[in-house]
C-alpha cells in the first residue's frame, strides 16, 4: 500500500472515529458534547475523566478533529455545548457566524510547533533563517495538517514561508487532515520529517523533535475556548469553569501546553 492510499485510509478511520460522539450526541439527546481541536485529545481526556470523577457528572462526549472541520459542523448545526480551538481564526469565524455564546470566550493555551523525524532518524536541523529543508527531506515528504485550513498547517506554512523554506518544499507536501493524522505518517515512518506541535511530538513515542520553529516565524498559537449559543447542556458553563481551574491547569501543563490564563480557585 503505497502513502497516499495508507494516508487515505487512516484519514477515514479518523474522520469516523470524530462522528461517533456526534452520533451519540443526537441519538441520546443529553451530556455533554464538546468540539475540541486533535491536540487537545490526551490533556483533555484526562480533564474529562477527573470531571467526571469529582463531579459526578455523565462523562462527557469529545469529538476530536481539526478545529476547521468543527467550526463547519458548528455552522451546519452540529451539536455541540462546548468548542475548542487551536487558534483564533476559527474561532473568530464561527463568533461572527453568531454560534457561541457572548461573554464565554477565553483564550486558554498557548503551544509551538516543531519539526520532527522518526525516533530512529539520524537527522540534525536547526531551524533558523534560510534552512535547508529540501535537502534534509532526500526524496521524502513532509508531513503537515492541511496548510490552508487547519491550524497546525497554517502555522507551519507562514513559519515556512518566513524562513524562506516553504518554495523548496510547497510541491512536497503530505497534507493530513489534522495534526494527529500527520504524527502519525512520521511516527509509522512513511514521511521522513513533519510539523506537529510540541505537544503532539511528546506523545508519541516514535517520533523525535529535531528543530523548534522560533516564536516569531509564525503567529502567536493560541486555543479559545467557548460555549456554543445553542449549548443545551447545563455542564456547559461548569466545564469551563473547570478548564480555568488548578487540576486542568495541571493537565495541560503535563502535556505542555502552556496555560493564558489563572487558575480558578473552584473547579
Amino acid at each position: 500500500m503505497d502513502l497516499s492510499m495508507r494516508r487515505r485510509t487512516w484519514l477515514g478511520f479518523a474522520l469516523a472515529s470524530a462522528a461517533l460522539p456526534l452520533s451519540a450526541a443526537r441519538a441520546q439527546g443529553t451530556g455533554l458534547v464538546i468540539f475540541a481541536a486533535a491536540s487537545l485529545k490526551n490533556a483533555l481526556d484526562e480533564i474529562a475523566t477527573d470531571w467526571t470523577k469529582a463531579a459526578g457528572k455523565p462523562a462527557p462526549r469529545i469529538s476530536y478533529a481539526a478545529s476547521s472541520a468543527l467550526a463547519k459542523q458548528l455552522e451546519q448545526g452540529a451539536p455541540a455545548d462546548l468548542f475548542i480551538s487551536a487558534d483564533l481564526d476559527w474561532m473568530d469565524y464561527v463568533d461572527k457566524k453568531g454560534l457561541i455564546k457572548p461573554g464565554t470566550r477565553v483564550n486558554l493555551l498557548g503551544n509551538k510547533i516543531v519539526l520532527i523525524a522518526p525516533r530512529d532518524s539520524k537527522a540534525a536541523i536547526e531551524v533558523k533563517q534560510g534552512f535547508d529543508l529540501a535537502k534534509a527531506l532526500g526524496a521524502g515528504k513532509l508531513a503537515m495538517a492541511n496548510v490552508d485550513a487547519v491550524p497546525a498547517g497554517k502555522y507551519g506554512k507562514a513559519a515556512l514561508q518566513k524562513l524562506g523554506a516553504w518554495d523548496g518544499v510547497k510541491d512536497r507536501i503530505a497534507q493530513a487532515d489534522n495534526v494527529r493524522a500527520a504524527l502519525v505518517l512520521v511516527a509509522r515512518g512513511e514521511a521522513p520529517l513533519g510539523i506537529v506541535y510540541s505537544t503532539d511530538a511528546a506523545v508519541e513515542p516514535n517520533v523525535k523533535i529535531v528543530g523548534t520553529f522560533p516564536d516569531d516565524s509564525h503567529k502567536p498559537i493560541i486555543y479559545p475556548a467557548a460555549v456554543t449559543k445553542d449549548a443545551k447542556s447545563a455542564d456547559a458553563m461548569p466545564f469551563l469553569a473547570h478548564l480555568k481551574g488548578p487540576q486542568a491547569r495541571s493537565a495541560f501543563e503535563k502535556q505542555g501546553f502552556t496555560v493564558l490564563i489563572k487558575s480558578n480557585s473552584a473547579t
